[in-house]
Order: structure tokens, then sequence, then C-alpha cells
């Protein structure tokens, strides 16, 4: 990066820092398309397979301890749920059901899948969607049937690794050089791949500010 360009990174996570400082508010939780809130601010959503992390990253994003409640038993998120950023709200973040969960029914799978599916195709206020990756494992086939459904709904997408601290960092660089290689065949994905850790914090200031750039589009 040139110094302007660091500079207005450094501006763009600061002000995103205050923003998540402020008012973050869960709204409801949607387990049908009609219980949907009013398409009325800007919406970015976040997405991934049970167990990758997504409660901890989105906590991690807005500075709190159980915004999203990260529970003992992976794919207990079965709706949409919102959340409100901002006094007045700015825009909101999607926590959608986890995917890839074996022990869940196929009845309740398709269930989840139709309704990500339908919000996916149907919501003009989605700006953009987070995928998350368990930096563990890399691309799994799950997630690859996630990125699919996102390409053929035209919904732009960011991959985000998640739980980097658990790995080599020779192991973490092979993998993040393996999914961008694979994300540049996508056409909905973006083409910068975020690598966090919401443990040790590591890449949370930057995806913060990417969420934030996002939001304003």
């Amino acid at each position: 990066m040139t110094p302007d360009e660091l500079q207005e990174q450094a501006e763009r996570e600061e002000a995103a820092s205050k923003l998540f400082s402020g008012r973050v508010q869960f709204l409801l939780s949607a387990p049908q398309l009609k219980f949907l809130p009013e398409p009325t601010v800007p919406e970015i959503a976040f997405c991934g397979r049970s167990n990758v992390g997504k409660s901890s990253l989105l906590n991690a994003l807005t500075g709190r301890k159980a915004i999203a409640r990260a529970s003992v038993t992976p794919g207990r998120t079965q709706e949409l749920n919102f959340f409100e950023v901002g006094e007045p709200t700015q825009f909101r973040l999607v926590d959608m059901p986890g995917y890839g969960f074996a022990k869940a029914p196929v009845k309740v799978v398709d269930k989840w899948k139709q309704l990500v599916r339908d919000y996916l195709r149907g919501r003009q206020v989605l700006n953009r969607t987070l995928v998350l990756v368990d930096a563990r494992h890399g691309l799994k086939e799950v997630d690859r049937e996630m990125m699919r459904m996102l390409d053929e709904s035209a919904a732009s997408y960011r991959i985000v690794l998640t739980k980097a601290d658990k790995v080599k960092a020779s192991e973490l660089e092979a993998t993040a050089a393996k999914v961008a290689e694979e994300a540049r065949k996508h056409p909905a994905a973006f083409p910068v791949l975020h690598i966090t850790s919401s443990e040790k914090g590591m890449g949370i200031a930057e995806l913060r500010a990417a969420v934030l750039q996002d939001a304003a589009l």
C-alpha cells in the first residue's frame, strides 16, 4: 500500500471501530421470508459451516461478548438473525443458518437451504455476504455448494478464514493461497481474502472496516 492508501485504511478502521462501539442491537429472528424486517437499510450477511466460529467472529467484530450466542451444539442457528448497527440504524448484520451439520435431519437441512436461497435471491438491500471458512480445513464441499449458490444468486461475497491462530504460519499461508486461487474461479467472489482469529483479534479491524465499506455501497 502507498502512504495515502495506508492512511485511508487507518481512517476506515477507526470509523468502523467507533461505529461498532456504539449501538449494536438484536432486532429479530426470521424463520421464514415473511418475517424479514422492512428492507430500509443495507444488510451484510454472515454464513459458514456449523462450528466455523461465526458467533465468535460476530462478537469480535461488534466488540461484544454475547451479541451472537456461541452454542456448544453446532447448528443451533436455524433462522436468519438480524442485528442493527448505529443510532440511527446505518445497516444490519444478518447471521445466517450454519450449514454442513451432519446430525441435522434432512428435512431441516432442506428448510435451511430454501430459506437461505430465497433470502439471497430476493433481498435487494443485501450488499455483501461473508462466507466463513475454517483455516484448519480450508474449503469443504459444503462451502463450495454455498459459493455456487451465491454465484447463481449474483450475491457478491467475501471469503473469511477463521481460527487462523489454530494453524502453523506455513500451513495458513498454503491454505490461504489455495482458497484464494479457487475463489478466483467464482464470479461473485470478492478478490480479497480475509484472514482472522476472533480469539487473538487477528484481522478483525480490517474486516470491520471492510464491512463498513460494503454497507456504504
